[in-house]
């Protein structure tokens, strides 16, 4: 129930971002991801600010009342894929790693 009601927030806040301030935001997205939806808590908040709107302020306030609470990973987890890549991407572009063999018998 929780999460149709973070959909149908969202969705309210996605509108009035689009209608006054000319943002599109991605409203599934918002509903499945806290640091997105916290994002666009504060863009709403800070346009809210600004042109003193308080409609949109509350149905920031509503969105980020159904976000968890508690700490926040300092960041965000990376796959060992993900490093595995990451570290022979920057090992094969280090200077002198194999220049000469670069590019004999492999694409350009």
């Amino acid at each position: 129930m929780a999460n149709s009601e973070r959909v149908a927030t969202a969705a309210h806040l996605h509108v009035a971002l689009r209608r006054k301030a000319g943002r599109v935001t991605d409203t599934d997205w918002m509903a499945e991801n806290d640091d997105y939806a916290r994002e666009v808590v504060r863009v709403a908040r800070a346009k809210a600010r600004e042109d003193g709107d308080a409609q949109l302020a509350d149905l920031a306030s509503k969105l980020e009342a159904l976000l968890p609470t508690g700490a926040q990973p300092a960041s965000p987890s990376v796959p060992p894929l993900a490093q595995r890549a990451s570290r022979n991407l920057r090992e094969s572009n280090a200077p002198g790693a194999g220049d000469a063999e670069r590019y004999i018998g492999g694409l350009r």
